[in-house]
């Protein structure tokens, strides 16, 4: 029975990931076994195998770094030489290559696609150096403006479901809290320090003349790109944030004059808070922006105490709607994303991704979707900068077991696999694979079903297995997301009986 891949899942998602981990301290082989675990929670299985066959980690040596494991502190340590015993259905012949992870973006060589989105996480010149010298391509600096916002405390908060902690997150932040001097200064020093690479000026005015203004000095002190930020959901003033990129007249009127203060590359930042975002992205292009960054945070209500009666983040018995980010949200962008490449008039547009990225896996996504350059926050606040190092090496040796040879041959491949609802085949239905050995009879698949699908199983009451009734099975295959072994797979495909 093949339950290695769910056994290390299950694991490795329990790890907290600390930083100067006493795992690895404890190992006398200095196997680096906190950077084996991290490359297995980002999806990194290659580079998990990799640094596996290159340490000289044993039974003894995984024992001494469980024994010294932080999460031992809270309830069980984990499971170290449990997971490097599992780790052995990864242990395929890994390839030894490098790739060109570059990609041009609106006229800028990008040494790789990913880049720090415009918030805290890009937010002074210590952060962004760091970030830099980890391997980061690129930085949309935090929103600047002419104002410096007087900031509420706490503005964070996290949305849980069942163990995992942080499946979304909201913040109440708003622009930069450094004023328009210092902003200056660390991008100045920036592009000085880090010639190579890119940085993106985020930029917020209260007027036209504001963008021109902010347009200007961005130019001045050395900049790639310029993103005009019209979609921040929490500043509520007249002629700012979000209710400007829902304002078609908005978004022109600002596109115009931040042109008129900059040769600059310009990117229109999105907001997902309206239906069709073709919309405003091409009253955008057409005055002027040179590409798209999307989607910005959805306006979010989250978490309300039922003693209390407060939502979070709680600043003295009060909140406000705020933005919500983190893994939930990628299927929104993508969506979005979607529908701009298959825009006419957009189809050609140059689009940064960002939703609710947090591994290679999930950036690779956003680029067949159409995307050139992908950024992230969220996953930044949680793990650190670190989750750059898997990102690169995850894609890369994805590239390399499919034979891919530039980033830009990726970009929109998933495209044509996408139609319309009413084009969809019709005609035939595919069934449910049951694989009885590996199946643990948990009655998963029976449950959802019966009481949310289409009644066709039943439990065997011999083997305690469910059986399918094909008469009732429409092929919904509700039953294969539910298990939680992998019993139940796609099966063959038939023609639908009249």
């Amino acid at each position: 029975m093949a339950y290695e891949e769910i056994r290390i899942k299950s694991e490795v998602g329990r790890c907290l990931l600390c930083h100067d981990a006493p795992c690895a301290k404890a190992c006398p082989e200095a196997a680096g076994i906190d950077k084996i675990i991290r490359s297995l929670r980002f999806e990194n299985y290659t580079g998990a195998s990799r640094r596996l066959q290159n340490s000289n980690i044993d039974s003894e040596c995984a024992t001494k770094c469980m024994e010294a494991c932080n999460r031992g502190k809270i309830d069980k340590s984990i499971d170290i030489p449990g997971i490097l015993e599992d780790m052995k259905v990864y242990s395929t012949e890994i390839q030894e290559k490098k790739v060109d992870l570059s990609i041009d973006f609106c006229g800028v060589h990008c040494e790789n696609p990913f880049f720090l989105s415009s918030s805290v996480v890009g937010s002074n010149y210590e952060m962004v150096a760091k970030a830099f010298d980890m391997g980061w391509a690129g930085v949309a600096f935090k929103t600047i403006g002419l104002f410096v916002p007087d900031e509420v405390s706490p503005r964070f908060s996290a949305m849980e479901k069942e163990s995992t902690p942080f499946v979304g997150f909201k913040n109440i932040e708003q622009i930069s809290d450094h004023t328009l001097e210092e902003n200056l200064g660390f991008l100045k020093q920036l592009k000085k320090d880090y010639p190579t690479k890119v940085i993106i000026a985020s930029i917020m005015g209260q007027n036209e003349e504001e963008w021109t203004i902010l347009a200007q000095k961005m130019e001045e002190v050395g900049v790639d790109i310029i993103e005009c930020n019209f979609s921040c959901p929490q500043m509520v003033g007249e002629g700012l944030g979000s209710d400007v990129g829902t304002n078609l007249e908005l978004v022109s009127r600002y596109t115009k004059a931040t042109r008129k203060g900059t040769k600059l590359p310009i990117l229109a930042k999105m907001t997902p808070n309206i239906t069709k975002m073709e919309e405003p992205a091409i009253a955008a292009v057409r005055a002027g922006a040179d590409g798209i960054a999307a989607i910005n945070t959805i306006k979010s209500i989250m978490n309300v105490n039922l003693n209390a009666f407060e939502s979070e983040p709680t600043v003295v018995g009060k909140s406000a709607v705020g933005g919500y980010s983190g893994k939930a949200v990628k299927p929104i962008a993508l969506r979005f994303i979607h529908d701009m490449k298959k825009c006419e008039e957009l189809k050609n547009i140059p689009i940064s991704g960002m939703g609710g990225i947090e591994t290679w896996r999930d950036a690779a996504e956003f680029i067949t979707m159409g995307c050139g350059t992908i950024q992230v926050t969220t996953s930044v606040m949680q793990y650190g900068y670190r989750v750059i190092e898997d990102m690169i090496e995850g894609f890369s040796n994805y590239m390399i077991s499919e034979g891919i040879t530039s980033v830009a041959d990726m970009v929109g491949k998933a495209l044509p696999h996408l139609v319309s609802a009413d084009e969809l085949e019709r005609s035939t239905i595919e069934y449910p694979k049951f694989d009885r050995k590996k199946c643990i009879s948990c009655g998963r698949c029976y449950l959802s079903c019966y009481d949310g699908g289409h009644q066709a199983l039943r439990i065997d009451e011999k083997t305690g297995q469910p059986m399918m009734d094909a008469k009732k099975c429409v092929g919904c295959q509700l039953c294969k997301l539910v298990c939680p072994v992998g019993a139940i797979t796609a099966g063959t495909r038939v023609e639908k009986k009249k």
